[in-house]
């Protein structure tokens, strides 16, 4: 997967910009609080429906502007939809119009119903200064980066997930109501139902990942020692099942008026050979485990598509010190990805490893190209 066009408008300080990235890496330079970084949130923006520095509403929309708008236009090795390339590849292309409150999307020339259509389409995985939230975080970082991972390689997960939420937003409404309980058996079948097979579905897709993890932060971080990535479903499945799991707590959840067990409340949590837990990790040892996930995710989907997805690295040589930013950057040049970074200005470890890149540079809300170093 290529991004061979970014166009963003009034996204935080730039009133218009555009991107034409190289198929490599792509070095983006500036000040801090030039708006470097804003490119990389308009990626993960079509990516994720949001930034990973919060919703759209937070900020991220210019001062004095109505809505943000961001197109992006991308390469496919892997015959998706879209218009063919004479190389047999597919060109793609996304839009998204965003007040804050409501939104428009575009996915190759059709209107989008649910921004999950856009999400799913463009593969971006991101490692920010806030990645370590994937390791030392709450249970919200960790379902979401398994969700993102089977919206792209399970057919029908999207759908599935979408079940699975409405009918707990039904059962959640009915908890508020003296609603008498063959109604709730109704809701209580619908959730099970979609909630075990969902649960199902992250599971298998976190034991596909174990190996790949442990492999990874073997090269960046041998001394890690990622033993195994457990999975918590949201209740206890090993002793029961989910549909006599919300029976049993129907009363409970009645005085509460919220659903206190199931998938929208399962975790996972890496277990490492001679560190007792998350709590004990440095904050650089949680960014390096968090690292070893992403890129094993980004791995395991370059397996499925045949073709790695676009890696985003912000602010790398302030997260990483230069031994891992070697070992980064040459694992994902032997992957071929295409990857943005994020710097104040050129890493000294690019030039070390003769890895070229294309330089652009931001300042004042203009972007700048330097071409090939």
């Amino acid at each position: 997967m290529r991004v061979i066009r970014l166009k963003l408008c009034d996204l935080r300080r730039f009133t218009e910009v555009e991107l034409l990235p190289s198929s490599g890496v792509n070095l983006i330079t500036g000040n801090n609080g030039a708006g470097k970084t804003s490119l990389l949130e308009a990626l993960h923006l079509m990516a994720y429906g949001r930034s990973f520095r919060g919703r759209v509403r937070d900020g991220l929309i210019r001062s004095g502007a109505g809505a943000l708008e961001v197109f992006v236009e991308w390469i496919e090795d892997n015959g998706a939809t879209g218009d063919a390339t004479e190389s047999g590849r597919r060109r793609r292309r996304a839009g998204l119009r965003h007040t804050g409150q409501s939104w428009e999307g575009r996915l190759d020339g059709e209107s989008v119903a649910y921004l999950g259509e856009l999400c799913a389409a463009l593969a971006v995985v991101s490692f920010e200064p806030g990645s370590h939230a994937l390791v030392s975080g709450g249970g919200e970082f960790r379902r979401r980066f398994l969700d993102w991972g089977l919206f792209h390689v399970e057919q029908g997960f999207l759908s599935l997930w979408r079940r699975y939420m409405r009918s707990l937003k039904q059962r959640n409404a009915l908890l508020k109501t003296d609603a008498g309980a063959a109604q709730f058996d109704v809701w209580d079948r619908k959730l099970a139902e979609s909630g075990e097979l969902l649960t199902r579905y992250r599971r298998h897709y976190l034991e596909a990942l174990q190996t790949r993890v442990s492999a990874i932060a073997g090269i960046l971080a041998p001394g890690l020692g990622i033993r195994e990535l457990r999975f918590s479903p949201g209740w206890k499945k090993d002793e029961i099942s989910l549909a006599d799991a919300l029976l049993l707590v129907r009363d409970r959840d009645r005085q509460t008026g919220y659903t206190s067990i199931g998938p929208h409340r399962a975790d996972w949590e890496a277990v490492f050979a001679d560190i007792p837990g998350k709590e004990a990790l440095s904050r650089g040892q949680a960014k390096l485990t968090a690292l070893s996930c992403l890129l094993a995710q980004a791995e395991d989907y370059s397996e499925r598509h045949a073709e790695w997805p676009v890696v985003v690295l912000d602010d790398l040589a302030s997260e990483l010190d230069r031994n891992h930013q070697r070992r980064v950057l040459n694992y994902l040049q032997e992957g071929q990805a295409q990857v943005f970074i994020t710097a104040t200005e050129a890493p000294s470890v690019l030039d070390e490893t003769g890895i070229p890149y294309v330089l652009f540079h931001v300042e004042q809300g203009r972007l700048s190209s330097y071409g090939n170093e």
